[in-house]
């Protein structure tokens, strides 16, 4: 799978600790990997629509929490999830996960500025 770096994180923290909580940080980002879960896990109702099943893909969607409550990694945990969201040489591609996450971050974003105003 793909990884998203953040560009200016040091910036950021220093911003985050002079006018928010850590606490509140942490939460935000809980937050927002539960809700881009839950947005992956809709989205293989409606990605798949080739007649593959979505069950064990949906079901293998889970939000794992690091870097001490500030990284929230959202995914699925079947070998062949990449296969769907890319597509092969045999089949289009059906994304599920590029769409939660292109809508989620604009929330997070969201979420993130209220704390450093």
């Amino acid at each position: 799978m793909p990884k998203v770096k953040i560009v200016g994180i040091e910036r950021l923290q220093m911003k985050l600790k002079a006018n928010a909580s850590m606490d509140k940080v942490k939460t935000v980002v809980q937050k927002n990997g539960d809700q881009m879960n839950e947005k992956m896990k809709k989205n293989t109702e409606s990605a798949f629509v080739k007649g593959y099943s979505h069950g064990d893909t949906a079901g293998s969607i889970f939000t794992t929490i690091k870097d001490n409550g500030l990284t929230a990694e959202v995914g699925p945990t079947t070998e062949y999830s990449p296969y769907v969201e890319y597509g092969t040489r045999f089949m289009e591609p059906e994304p599920f996960i590029k769409p939660a996450f292109d809508s989620q971050k604009e929330q997070f974003k969201k979420d993130m500025d209220k704390l450093v105003r």
